[in-house]
């Protein structure tokens, strides 16, 4: 296939790039290349013949609709988001902008070009979501592709308006979507202001390791390797019109997977004290969701499909990925808001 994939610069755009490219599709990166973006994401596969970019924003239609024009993609695997929950209690004009104005400005460029090419059946506008829409759960229970959206973040509200969109120009315009709900992806390439690499570039600085609350939320841990890999499944074999939810079966307390992170760099690159003497509880995220759990029934049955790799396994790759290549996340410390707290504007 010919894939036009939206945020491939991206932490979970560049894996599906990569994915992609090494399974023989051709892929167009379309990416605006924000301050999350990394072009070194990509360089694996930079040079195949099977890869090209296009530096363009989802929110500017002339632009969307001269590269659909011009590369005439088989299908859409739309990944480009705003994604940090911080940054969207800071600011979230942006979220409202990329998430729900660029998702627009998108399914009207792909339904153009779907009717220029005579409404081919094969075509696919695949949406990539996240579990946060359906809000927080309790101890017990799992989130279903029927249960009730409720975000709580403006991340998440601009995540669910998108989903909404995409499930809308299916039932009227007929254009064949796909939706699936991702949990908390972690792994190589994770841009350093969320949780895991927070904790391993702080570990390694000798600071203290930042815990909100008491570090009882509970997230299910996907390895973004076999995200990618679940993504092209359900591009490729998906019911049109359905929703998938991706999980990575790995559900852990924030506190035990920060302690079993430094037990790792406790064995792979020892100091005098333990890297657990630098775990500080600050104050907590407004809104924090307590718990989320996906039952992935339906990817399971459906597709065949489950995750591959425990989060004890993944946690131990992307750690020595970190101590590996200092020299592609060490630039990155400098962008703007990496290392400082955000998310205090509530």
């Amino acid at each position: 296939m010919k894939i036009l994939v939206t945020g491939g610069a991206g932490f979970i755009g560049s894996a599906v790039v990569r994915h992609a490219v090494r399974a023989g599709h051709s892929v167009i990166n379309l990416d605006a290349l924000t301050y999350a973006a990394n072009l070194e994401n990509v360089r694996p596969v930079a040079n195949s013949p099977l890869y090209q970019f296009e530096h363009a924003d989802i929110r500017d239609r002339a632009a969307l609709d001269r590269i659909f024009e011009t590369h005439v993609p088989d299908a859409v695997l739309h990944l480009a988001a705003e994604s940090h929950v911080d940054r969207s209690i800071d600011g979230p004009a942006d979220f409202v902008e990329t998430n729900i104005t660029g998702t627009f400005k998108l399914l009207e460029a792909a339904r153009a070009h779907w009717v220029r090419q005579g409404r081919p059946e094969a075509f696919r506008f695949h949406h990539v979501s996240t579990d946060e829409v359906y809000g927080t759960l309790g101890p017990a229970g799992q989130f279903t592709e029927d249960t009730p959206y409720a975000p709580n973040s403006p991340y998440a509200a601009s995540k669910a308006a998108s989903d909404h969109l995409v499930r809308s120009w299916h039932e009227t315009y007929g254009l064949p979507v796909l939706v699936t709900n991702c949990s908390n992806n972690y792994g190589p390439y994770h841009f350093p202001e969320k949780l895991i690499p927070v904790v391993i570039l702080k570990a390694l600085a000798g600071e203290p390791i930042p815990v909100y609350g008491t570090g009882k939320n509970v997230r299910d841990w996907l390895y973004v390797e076999d995200h990618a890999d679940a993504l092209l499944t359900v591009l490729m074999r998906g019911a049109v019109g359905r929703n998938y939810n991706i999980g990575g079966e790995n559900e852990r307390r924030n506190i035990d997977l920060v302690r079993t992170i430094c037990a790792i760099l406790d064995e792979k690159r020892p100091k005098a004290t333990a890297y657990a003497d630098q775990i500080s509880f600050v104050a907590d995220r407004p809104g924090h969701d307590l718990r989320y759990a996906i039952d992935p029934a339906r990817i399971r049955t459906e597709l065949g499909w489950r995750p591959s790799v425990t989060v004890e396994e993944g946690l131990a790759r992307t750690v020595q990925w970190y101590l590996d290549n200092d020299a592609w996340w060490r630039p990155l410390l400098d962008r703007q808001g990496v290392g400082t707290r955000l998310g205090g504007a509530a």
